[in-house]
């Protein structure tokens, strides 16, 4: 308070009484608070009526950008693409299953009970069959008292909210939201409207929509439901964590009913003796739970989980719209291979068990070198305590050194493209590299070979003194090429080795594919497009190609890489029936790998555990044993689903008249692993046709524009 307003202040009336001119004086004191300059300055250029001018410009174009928004959201098709699914895609145009999200089991609203539909207008909205969309009194008192009264959203706006718009409570999602009911109303009888927002509203305990619920609270369908129940069910809207009978016995949903029932009395829907004859039924005495779950369509669930995560990282889409827009995302995704490497894996007993219980992990990548398209994919070993939505997948979120597997990448392809022959002799000999004095896996020393051999038997100190001899930089800006994270502090010789490099099953599938395809690598990617519920595509595959190495380099690789699943350490990875070119390769007792691919596929092979910082969590053997016999079964059940095309390029060891170590033979336990792979292919494919079928009788007509143009452009 200034000076001149204490001395007012403390006036009496008399006082005040006989100088009349003092109000005048004391407001004249407070005008000049106000520097003169300013002022001046304000008056000069009318800056009051500029002030006005604006603020009735922003509010003009707020109201008129909110309209546009809700004139552009053509929710003359909402009440469809609330019905619809997300749908996968496989690379053939079949559905491989459907994402859920936050979708319940719809009704009509002729199976909706009388008692339910009351008990909501009553609570939620009495002037719901009366209004425009909002409350137009209630809204202008909430207004004008900055939302200390009035508030309140109708059902129109509640279901706006629920079907495009966030849950936060801000100014600016209030604004459209009524807007957006307002549009909503002009499109939709009544009756639409309330089923649609009980189709979609969340009753707790993971439950969506009143049939849902209804069947998991009291054991019967949304039309028998009564009057009791109802008001427990309507209760649970405003807090299901806390207002659903099953939350400690119904400690809270009691007082909710009651004040549901006293809700339809006030507004006339029951008489006070129904409304009491309801209050006296105890809260939990009628429960039962006939509520049997959705149908289980997340058919391949760490395919699925990289496929929502590339929709998230690389077109910008948010989980909450993938799992409940009703997109069609079409993939590369081969049905035949990716249950084959499913029921590979399914067999947990033959990865290793630390003393501890914990079992060691492992991931797999099957992908088109031609296209760069995922067709199989595995993220970690099926065990009970991992198998949840979005868990942590190896295949593309792990860092783990890739050991030998590096070899061809850094090493013998700068050697080939510097102008090294594939027969060019390499010693194996003990070498000290200043302190350093690695060792071959088999602890031997093998003399003078040729390239071919040293690389098909993973011999390190050949693989280093080559390294070392094109040039660590050149070997370096190879892998970059290839698509490995390399950087200054890979620039030493143990990088022919993998140490210090990270990559996944997903990168080196990506980097093998270029052997495999002339020398080309495409960028790896699940997604082929992704379209809205109404069928506009909003989002397509920009893939990128580029030459890392010649077509003659790629294929004298290919010629020496042949010899690793012929004569070296890939026999025991071998499948019966193909011919694969490779490499495995093995980072101490940490990590194993096994790369294998023909001119239709490239297929790695991660083995590990999550934690190998543990003393107890390593591998007691090297990758020509457990994961070769793990890739030995996958490749056998993904490799019939192929082309079968043959390579053009003859195996180094055929070329030097040097017959195979050994030859691949049929076995009885991976015959079977292929034969369940198939059977369990025809399952899922013709159980995912009839879902399919089945919503396609549901919604003839799924329209989704609103909620991508909307999001969009609210986001």
């Amino acid at each position: 308070m200034t000076e001149n307003e204490q001395k007012r202040a403390s006036l009496s009336r008399s006082q005040k009484n006989s100088d009349p001119e003092l109000d005048t004086k004391v407001k004249s004191k407070k005008r000049q608070l106000m520097p003169a300059p300013i002022k001046r300055f304000w008056k000069k250029y009318n800056l009051t009526k500029i002030v006005i001018a604006i603020v009735l410009f922003v509010v003009l174009a707020t109201a008129s950008y909110l309209l546009f928004l809700a004139k552009t959201a053509d929710v003359k098709t909402l009440k469809q693409s609330m019905e619809a699914r997300t749908e996968i895609i496989d690379k053939d145009g079949k559905s491989a299953g459907t994402m859920y999200g936050q979708k319940g089991t719809t009704v009509k609203f002729e199976d909706i009970s009388d008692n339910i539909k009351n008990a909501v207008v009553a609570t939620e909205d009495r002037t719901f069959y009366k209004n425009s969309g909002i409350n137009i009194k209630r809204t202008i008192l909430a207004v004008m008292t900055l939302g200390k009264f009035g508030g309140g959203s109708t059902i129109t706006q509640q279901l706006a909210k629920n079907a495009y718009l966030t849950q936060k409570q801000t100014v600016d999602r209030k604004a459209k939201e009524l807007f957006l009911a307002l549009e909503i109303n002009k499109k939709y009888e009544k009756n639409d409207i309330l089923t649609m927002y009980l189709n979609n509203s969340y009753f707790g305990n993971g439950i969506w929509g009143i049939q849902d619920a209804s069947l998991k609270y009291y054991g019967k369908s949304a039309k028998d439901i009564s009057v009791e129940q109802a008001a427990t069910l309507v209760g649970i809207l405003k807090w299901p964590e806390a207002y659903n009978p099953l939350y400690k016995e119904g400690k809270f949903a009691k007082d909710r009913r009651d004040t549901v029932l006293q809700n339809m009395v006030n507004t006339k829907f029951i008489t006070q003796d129904v409304a009491t004859a309801g209050m006296q039924v105890g809260i939990t005495s009628n429960l039962a739970d006939a509520y049997v779950g959705k149908d289980d369509d997340y058919n391949y669930p760490s395919y699925f989980d990289a496929v929502i995560q590339e929709a998230i990282s690389k077109y910008g889409l948010s989980e909450q719209d993938i799992l409940n827009n009703g997109y069609k995302i079409y993939t590369g995704l081969d049905q035949s291979m990716q249950t084959g490497m499913q029921t590979t894996y399914a067999s947990t007993r033959q990865f290793p068990v630390a003393s501890d219980g914990v079992s060691a992990q492992s991931a797999s990548v099957a992908l088109d070198p031609k296209s760069g398209e995922v067709e199989a994919l595995i993220g970690r070993v099926p065990t009970a305590e991992h198998n949840s939505f979005r868990g942590f997948n190896f295949a593309t979120q792990s860092g783990r050194s890739p050991g030998s597997t590096i070899k061809p990448l850094v090493v013998y392809a700068p050697a080939i493209e510097a102008g090294w022959s594939i027969n060019k002799t390499v010693r194996d000999q003990a070498t000290d590299y200043n302190g350093w004095a690695p060792l071959n896996a088999d602890r031997r020393w093998h003399g003078d070979m040729p390239l071919y051999q040293a690389l098909a038997n993973s011999y390190n100190i050949p693989a280093i003194n080559t390294f070392k001899s094109v040039g660590i930089q050149t070997g370096i800006a190879k892998g970059k090429q290839f698509g490995l994270n390399l950087t200054s502090k890979n620039d030493n010789l143990t990088t022919a080795l993998g140490a210090g490099v990270e990559t996944n099953p997903w990168q080196m599938a990506q980097a093998y594919a270029t052997f495999a395809n002339d020398g080309i690598m495409n960028d790896a990617h699940l997604i082929k497009k992704i379209t809205n519920a109404s069928g506009q595509t909003i989002a397509t595959a920009k893939v990128k190609s580029k030459r890392v190495i010649d077509s003659k380099t790629a294929q004298k690789m290919t010629s020496m890489m042949l010899g690793t699943y012929t004569n070296g350490t890939g026999i025991y990875a071998a499948p019966y029936g193909y011919t694969l070119a490779g490499k495995t390769g093995t980072n101490e007792d940490i990590d194993q790998w096994v790369i294998g691919y023909t001119p239709d596929v490239v297929m790695t092979l991660w083995l590990g555990y999550e934690n190998p910082q543990s003393p107890l969590h390593r591998l007691d053997d090297t990758s020509a044993g457990t994961a070769s016999a793990v890739f030995r079964t996958m490749s056998s059940a993904i490799l019939p689903a192929t082309n079968k095309t043959q390579f053009t390029e003859e195996n180094a060891y055929s070329l030097a008249g040097l017959d195979p170590v050994t030859r691949p033979s049929k076995d009885q336990a991976t015959t079977d692993v292929v034969n369940e792979a198939k059977d369990k292919t025809k399952e899922i494919t013709d159980k995912a046709k009839n879902l399919t079928d089945k919503a396609g009788e549901k919604v003839k007509e799924v329209g989704g524009g609103i909620w991508d143009r909307v999001k969009s452009l609210f986001d």
